[in-house]
């Protein structure tokens, strides 16, 4: 057996095996046992009680985040000529159509998100095949097909953020930086289980909620009782 590195005493010693704690103990234990020298991105981790196989259980959607990601997201906005002047004003990195589109066909893709006009998904589904496996195509579902563009810009780089269940039944995301402080990770956590609690399908059997786990980029998890979330 391999004997524990020095960092990884620290962790043993400060979480509990099996114990369950309370949002706020949770966040401030991912605090302690974070040892990166760069900011790490602070995650949870919810396992659902849902057949993602089955469309009446899929679990997706977009939650504006209180205290924002943290993390510097990088937007492109494909929109008619006419819209471009909101969109940069509204803090779009990258405005325009047919130039990004061509781009991308050459295999950029060095964005975070994408926001389109229902008029412009015409040129941009060819772009599937590119834009799908990155998670990066539009989808009205996630707000990122609309027709202001501009609200779709200001709300990604103010800290909304877009969700899926994957294929195990997990929701796995990031929901700002360990050096937030505590409270500012809990606004954070809550406002997102939260949101996850009200898309509970109608067709979920038995427990929704099976387990909330909070961590940072590398970091151990550390389980939440799902009971003290308010």
């Amino acid at each position: 057996m391999s004997k524990l590195t020095k960092k990884q005493k620290l962790v043993a010693d400060k979480v509990e095996a099996g114990k369950a704690y309370t949002l706020s103990e949770a966040a401030s234990l991912v605090k302690e046992i974070t040892y990166t020298k760069f900011d790490a991105s602070f995650d949870i981790d919810i396992r659902l009680g849902v057949d993602p196989r089955k469309a009446n259980q899929m679990v997706r959607g977009v939650v504006s985040l209180p205290n924002g990601t943290g993390k510097e997201v990088r937007v492109l906005c494909l929109c008619t000529s006419d819209q471009e002047a909101a969109a940069k004003e509204a803090g779009a990195d990258y405005v325009g159509l047919d130039e990004y589109i061509e781009k991308i066909k050459g295999g950029w893709t060095d964005v975070d998100v994408i926001i389109t006009m229902p008029s412009c998904m015409g040129k941009i589904g060819a772009l599937g095949r590119v834009l799908g496996p990155r998670g990066l195509m539009p989808n009205p579902k996630s707000g990122t097909v609309t027709m202001d563009v501009a609200k779709a810009v200001r709300e990604v780089k103010q800290g909304k953020i877009d969700f899926k269940v994957d294929k195990a039944g997990i929701v796995h995301t990031s929901i700002g930086k360990v050096s937030f402080p505590v409270e500012k990770m809990v606004e954070n956590a809550k406002e997102f289980i939260n949101t996850i609690i009200k898309l509970k399908p109608s067709t979920a059997k038995g427990t929704y909620i099976k387990s909330i786990y909070l961590s940072s980029t590398m970091s151990k998890g550390v389980k939440v009782d799902p009971k003290t979330i308010e």
